[in-house]
């Protein structure tokens, strides 16, 4: 029973979570409430895995929220630029002709699977170290082609995240948000931790 608690619990954190980052994406009239509300979930999350579960959740939530409410959303605006710039590409893709029609395809598709790299472990880089913003972007696409077998594993999760979700779309209002934050934090910091651990083996050698 005291398992089974422990686990209703969790569930039941997650999903205020998840509400949480619902109402605060709210709060910022959606276009500017995304980042800084994705910004405090995920670093809410961070502390979980760092063991630091007696934290308020709501008071930690918010206090994030107001301190990346500017940055988190420049950051935004230029991830949204990008995202535009390449779906651009794709449209003006269908009246390219013959050889260049493949060159172009096949250059999109590696831009796009940087750019879905750097979405991926943007969040967990940005709520993890203090950068100059545009060293976010660097920091995370490089972590996920240095660590291309954990990408690659992420990338599946929330493939089979995302049909689930689309399955049974009750979940979302729930575990929408908070079960991709957790696969790409918990991705994260795995990374984080094969990068120490080589750090630690690079001193004592």
């Amino acid at each position: 029973m005291g398992k089974l608690f422990t686990v209703c619990e969790w569930i039941t954190k997650l999903a205020y979570l998840n509400f949480l980052w619902m109402v605060y994406i709210a709060a910022g009239l959606f276009i500017f409430g995304f980042m800084p509300a994705s910004a405090a979930l995920f670093a809410v999350i961070r502390k979980g895995f760092r063991k630091e579960t007696d934290i308020p959740l709501w008071r930690t939530f918010h206090t994030a929220y107001k301190q990346e409410f500017i940055k988190s959303n420049i950051a935004g605006l230029f991830l949204l630029l990008i995202g535009i710039i390449l779906f651009l590409d794709y449209w003006f893709l269908q009246y390219a002709m013959g050889v260049m029609q493949g060159i172009m395809a096949g250059l999109l598709l590696l831009l796009s699977v940087f750019y879905m790299t750097v979405l991926v472990f943007f969040f967990p880089v940005y709520v993890h170290y203090d950068l100059k913003l545009r060293d976010y972007f660097k920091y995370a696409l490089l972590l996920g082609i240095s660590h291309f077998h954990v990408t690659a594993l992420i990338f599946i999760l929330t493939a089979l995240t995302v049909f689930l979700l689309l399955y049974m779309p009750g979940l979302i209002p729930f575990f929408g948000g908070i079960s991709l934050a957790y696969i790409w934090t918990a991705g994260g910091v795995c990374i984080f931790r094969i990068m120490e651990e080589r750090g630690r083996k690079m001193l004592s050698a």
